[in-house]
């Protein structure tokens, strides 16, 4: 059965647990939201607009918004066509990184995550696909809820900067043992740090207490829980406008080849599962194979496993509701050890100077490599492995995005340092750091998903969704099917006439455009 046809008890759990409301839901609530935002001079740009930004005026728009300021014409910069300065490009920003650096012939281009505007991360256009259509179907009051940003960390930070402009107060939950840099800007945001700020315990593999935490918050009603592991339009948003950004990217990178370049392969890291619904756009188009990534201290897909990782940006010890899993064809592992020492390699004196005169890697590349943070490195090391273990060749690209940058993991950086390498990086550290983690890159800790494999990670999302979240045995079952994933997509265009006619409604009486 489609999600299109499901029944009243359905419908209401797709509303409310699953953020698939496909009509008002309250009209009250709806009509505050449009008064607050009519008062504030915001407007909502559609998922349409986001996935294709040539198809409104910049200027217009955004105007003289600081990029990394709390201005809600920021709202129009929620997509992959931006420069570091918040221009907007032609293409979306990318690297592609050659045998020199990878040790492989396929060309793996990378997308800058970093260009995004608040946070300098993508995870903003997730928190932008989750609350815009609960507000627009009336089932997100800004005059009265408090909005609950549960992450390892990027997702709140997109949650608190999306809150703040769209008018909203936002609480931004996420483990005490994530990145300072996080925490700092947290500080900066929050309309009350010690308030809107909640610690849980651990570090990135740390969910479960995540969810507990929204649990006692979920007892108010004031407070409206966006989980982005289960809210579907974290997957729809980047099926709709990171998919075809990055198709429009590789199109470009095609042209410029001069050869007849194939998509092989789309990789991410699964955190959320939100990026990767990408691959499911990128599948459509080129038949590219979808490969799924996680930490090998915490290897949950791979072997049904557990422990603690440093690579931040990628949560784990269960498996996303929003995962496309009998979709996914290689599951993946990187270690953070390799993500830690890459992320120095990357960001010192001694580092570049060994890639450059010893390795040959340009200035570009060098310059690039700057802007990946310790999930975009794991997302590299994880497409390295994958050209090997397909045997890809000179006309295989394969795609991934660098999530955020190095600016994050400053603190981190810090900690290697001290911990790893006695307080001082030298050359021959950075020469024993590609040796490991890039000379000799294997296919170790991977598979190709059987479709018994499929079922058997599928399933694992049992113990997470049905026993302890309470979603419906029925709905958690549908997933299996492509026929409920591709119904999905009919929800944008649905959420697309809403903003519409939301924001001719904000319009009206203002005297605005």
């Amino acid at each position: 059965m489609s999600v299109v046809t499901v029944t009243d008890a359905h419908r209401a759990a797709l509303q409310n647990q699953f953020g698939l409301a496909d009509r008002v839901v309250d009209a009250d609530s709806l009509a505050r939201s449009v008064v607050r935002f009519r008062e504030r001079g915001i407007t909502l740009p559609t998922f349409a607009a986001l996935a294709d930004p040539s198809s409104f005026d910049h200027a217009e728009r955004v105007g003289d918004a600081d990029p990394q300021g709390p201005d809600a014409r920021n709202l129009w910069r929620v997509h992959w066509y931006n420069d570091l300065a918040g221009t907007r490009v032609e293409v979306p920003d990318h690297v592609v990184l050659g045998p020199e650096l990878t040790g492989v012939e396929s060309p793996i281009i990378v997308a800058f995550g970093d260009r995004f505007p608040m946070i300098t991360a993508h995870k903003v256009l997730a928190a932008y696909a989750c609350l815009a259509p609960r507000i627009v179907t009336g089932q997100f009051d800004p005059t009265r809820h408090r909005a609950i940003w549960p992450s390892t960390g990027n997702y709140a930070r997109g949650g608190i900067g999306i809150s703040r402009i769209m008018a909203s107060r936002g609480v931004a939950i996420l483990p005490e043992g994530m990145s300072q840099e996080r925490f700092d800007w947290l500080e900066r945001w929050c309309e009350n740090p010690t308030e809107d700020v909640i610690r849980t315990y651990g570090t990135e593999s740390n969910v479960k207490e995540i969810y507990d935490a929204c649990s006692v918050l979920a007892e108010d009603p004031g407070n409206f829980i966006l989980n982005q592991f289960s809210e579907f339009g974290n997957h729809l948003g980047h099926y709709t406008v990171t998919g075809r950004a990055l198709g429009h990217m590789f199109e470009r990178v095609r042209a410029a080849s001069g050869r007849d370049l194939g998509l092989a392969a789309f990789i991410s890291a699964t955190g959320s599962a939100g990026t990767i619904a990408a691959g499911d756009w990128l599948k459509d188009e080129y038949a590219a194979r979808i490969v799924a990534v996680e930490a090998l201290e915490c290897p949950t897909m791979l072997e049904n496993g557990f422990g603690e990782h440093n690579i931040q940006g990628i949560g784990d010890k269960h498996i996303p509701l929003i995962h496309n899993v009998m979709n996914t064809d290689v599951v993946c592992a990187i270690s953070d050890v390799a993500t830690d020492e890459l992320d120095v390699l990357w960001n010192t004196e001694p580092g570049r100077e060994y890639l450059s005169r010893v390795r040959g890697v340009d200035d570009a590349t060098l310059e690039a490599l700057g802007h990946f943070g310790l999930s975009s490195t794991c997302n590299l090391l994880a497409a390295i492995k994958t050209a090997k273990l397909l045997d890809l060749g000179v006309d295989d690209a394969v795609i991934t995005v660098a999530t955020d940058g190095g600016a994050m993991y400053r603190s981190e950086r810090a900690k290697t340092i001290a911990r790893r390498y006695r307080g001082e990086y030298s050359r021959t550290d950075a020469a024993e750091a590609f040796g490991q983690h890039l000379a000799h890159v294997s296919t170790e800790h991977m598979i190709g998903m059987t479709e018994a494999d499929r079922r058997r990670v599928f399933n694992l999302g049992y113990f997470t969704w049905v026993e302890q979240q309470g979603t419906p045995i029925e709905l958690f079952e549908q997933r299996r099917s492509q026929d409920f994933w591709r119904g999905l997509r009919r929800y944008v265009g649905v959420w697309d006439e809403l903003i519409d006619e939301f924001n001719a409604q904000v319009a009206a009486g203002s005297g605005s455009w």
